[in-house]
């Protein structure tokens, strides 16, 4: 009951006239058990109260976020992208770190080992390794886990105001490819074409 009385085991027909005689619902709750478990309950009320804990749990539940690197980044966007991952760990968030090779930086793979120990010690007092860095096809994968909140200690600043939203990772997939542009696999750069210069009918 809504009291959290309970009435012990009856047949649905009993249940569903206890309900009715005080003027309540009766909602099923657990329907794998034998035999089920129902309430007797306001069934308006039951759903707020539902969907309130719902959103509770969902704020407080932990979300993880992933941070993208290339072998390349410089340092101004190396600054802030981990001062998004600072921002996400603040946040009480895991955050996954890739970082993805194209062309030819997949011979030389080691160098994003070299960046995920950067990234390690840069984050030492925002989180932990929670999964440590491994190769993943040409890709390298990392989990960072949040100290706690009290040990937390940001080293990245925001330089030019806020930093990007969240969940826009758009920026970052559009450097990937400005920069997959350079990267060929001829070493000779390819010139664009001399314009010719307009002719001209001679003078009589």
């Amino acid at each position: 009951m809504a009291d959290g009385q309970q009435l012990g085991v009856m047949t649905a027909r009993e249940a569903l006239i206890k309900a009715q005689s005080l003027g309540l619902d009766l909602v099923e709750i657990a329907a794998q058990v034998d035999p089920p478990v129902c309430k007797i309950v306001d069934y308006g009320k039951y759903k707020y109260e539902q969907a309130k804990l719902k959103k509770v749990k969902s704020k407080n539940s932990t979300r993880m976020k992933e941070v993208k690197f290339r072998v390349g980044t410089g340092q101004h966007d190396y600054n802030i992208k981990m001062g998004r991952a600072e921002t996400f760990l603040e946040g009480g968030h895991k955050v996954r770190f890739v970082l993805q090779f194209r062309g030819r930086e997949n011979a030389h793979k080691e160098l994003g080992f070299v960046m995920m120990k950067r990234i390690v010690e840069d984050l030492k007092t925002m989180g932990q390794v929670d999964q440590e860095a491994r190769l993943n096809g040409r890709a390298i994968g990392m989990i960072i886990t949040p100290l706690p909140q009290h040990q937390r200690k940001r080293k990245f600043q925001l330089f030019h105001g806020e930093l990007m939203e969240e969940d826009d990772f758009e920026d970052d997939e559009h450097e990937e490819e400005d920069e997959e542009l350079v990267i060929t696999d001829d070493d000779e750069a390819t010139e664009p074409a001399a314009e010719s210069a307009p002719e001209t009918a001679p003078e009589s």
